[in-house]
């Protein structure tokens, strides 16, 4: 699949001296959803305003399509549809006219029936005269994503597209974000909601001090990277583990009644066989057992603190 958005070589120096982006290479594929992940500070933020034309690079190059973001600057700003943090919208005005706005500004020409069809798929048609400074924080989040895509971009970039929603509405914003993907529209998201990329990313970075430390297929990582964890539900609680299973790497849960083990995916020989053995010759009885994997976010959590 050929890549939307190059980054190469990608530098970035503020004038205090803070390096916030130590020469990123990066891809984003045609018609994917990518989650960038990292830590506050992480510089997730940088690279999105730099890609948009916000922020000048200290060097690197970027290309958007094939176009370079500061000799095409015009060209690349049209294909991108940037969801900011925050939610500045225009307070005195109504829904429409915020959105057809947004899309004027990128010299597009008027297209109500573009309009209706973006605020009617964020469910903001019924307040399309409702002005903005009377919606809930929801629906002026959904504002801003109708602004983005007034003017038909290629890429949408969504910095924190949920933070302070709820969780219904959280979900509802999932299935807006799968929509546009099915759309061929190409979406990188920031989150600090491991479970949103988890649930809708196709491929992860993961950025820590300005640089990139990993791109993978989503899936893959959490094959390879994960744990799985074998869960014992203990017939009598335990206060400690018996010294004769002390080398097992086990960790009790649940108020003494659970007994975790952790083991490699990837590796041949689990040990379960043996430690179910220890565990009888230890007196310890269990009722019942399960398996469960690693979650992305532990991955991450792996990851940074490495």
């Amino acid at each position: 699949m050929s890549a939307i958005i190059s980054i190469t070589g990608l530098n970035k120096t503020y004038a205090g001296g803070f390096e916030a982006l130590k020469n990123v290479d990066l891809e984003i594929r045609r018609g994917e959803i990518f989650a960038l992940l990292g830590p506050n500070g992480a510089g997730k933020t940088t690279i999105i305003s730099i890609v948009c034309g916000i922020v000048n690079p200290t060097s690197g190059k970027v290309l958007v399509d094939g176009h370079d973001i500061i000799d095409e600057f015009r060209v690349t700003r049209a294909k991108i549809g940037l969801v900011p943090q925050e939610t500045p919208n225009e307070s005195f005005e109504t829904v429409w006219n915020t959105v057809s706005f947004s899309r004027g500004l990128f010299g597009k020409s008027p297209n109500p029936d573009h309009i209706e069809k973006v605020l009617r798929s964020l469910s903001l048609w019924d307040k399309k005269d409702t002005m903005n400074m009377t919606l809930s924080g929801g629906m002026k989040r959904r504002v801003l994503i109708a602004k983005a895509l007034s003017h038909e971009p290629d890429v949408l970039f969504l910095d924190e597209p949920t933070a302070g929603v709820d969780v219904e509405l959280r979900q509802d914003m999932w299935n807006i974000v799968r929509g546009l993907r099915e759309e061929g529209v190409t979406v990188i998201l920031t989150t600090h909601y491991i479970e949103e990329a988890e649930q809708l990313a196709e491929r992860v970075g993961v950025i820590n001090h300005g640089e990139l430390i990993l791109v993978e297929e989503k899936d893959r990582l959490m094959r390879e990277m994960g744990k799985k964890h074998l869960t014992l539900h203990l017939s009598e609680p335990l206060d400690a583990i018996p010294s004769a299973l002390s080398g097992r790497g086990l960790a009790i849960g649940g108020d003494g009644y659970d007994l975790v083990y952790s083991y490699d995916t990837k590796s041949e020989h689990t040990g379960i066989t043996a430690l179910l053995s220890d565990l009888r010759n230890a007196g310890v009885h269990f009722n019942d057992l399960e398996t469960s994997q690693s979650s992305l976010e532990e991955i991450f959590v792996d990851l940074v603190h490495r």
